[in-house]
């Protein structure tokens, strides 16, 4: 668990010292019988599906997929709740992705119907940003430590969100169409 916090803590969000990060005394794991998610956090807990468990589809590391993913709600700042779902489950799957740790049927890059769609849409699209302004998600991600609002988007690219969506949209529609001729 130390290795999988520190990744989270230096790698995704750059928070190097205490001050920077959401303070956690305790984590705890429960596996519990749920139909319909993975997992979900509540507070500092991790609840992972006993029924997703049995039936996990890959070879995966299946301990460090849920402690990276779950563990990165624990420790993100969400602006005091006011963070719509979509994204803070973007950044979570963000970490998978960063981490090379995703799994099979992972969104394509250029992947999705809308800037906010979530899970690992949302996660390409932030890994989109961060290649616009290096730590995107980390910066963002401070941003978000007591208040939320989509023009954090454009405070950092100089550009709104609908804005960087229709660029990340049409940089992989272009990718797709040259691989297509080519």
């Amino acid at each position: 668990m130390h290795e999988i916090t520190n990744y989270i803590w230096s790698t995704v969000f750059k928070q190097h010292t205490l001050a920077d990060r959401k303070p956690v005394d305790t984590v705890e794991a429960y596996i519990v019988v749920f139909d319909g998610a993975e997992a979900f956090t509540w507070g500092n807990n991790v609840n992972v599906s006993a029924i997703y468990l049995r039936d996990y589809p890959g070879p995966m590391d299946l301990k460090w997929e849920f402690t990276s993913l779950e563990r990165t709600h624990i420790f993100q700042w969400n602006g005091e709740g006011k963070t719509p779902g979509a994204l803070t489950e973007g950044i979570a799957d963000y970490t998978i992705l960063k981490a090379n740790y995703y799994p099979p049927g992972f969104a394509a890059p250029g992947s999705g119907d809308k800037w906010d769609q979530g899970y690992d849409f949302m996660a390409r699209f932030l890994e989109y940003c961060d290649g616009l302004v290096p730590d995107f998600v980390a910066k963002l991600n401070n941003m978000m430590r007591y208040k939320y609002d989509v023009s954090f988007f454009q405070d950092l690219t100089g550009k709104p969100v609908d804005q960087l969506w229709t660029e990340y949209k049409a940089k992989y529609e272009k990718i797709v169409s040259e691989e297509i001729q080519g």
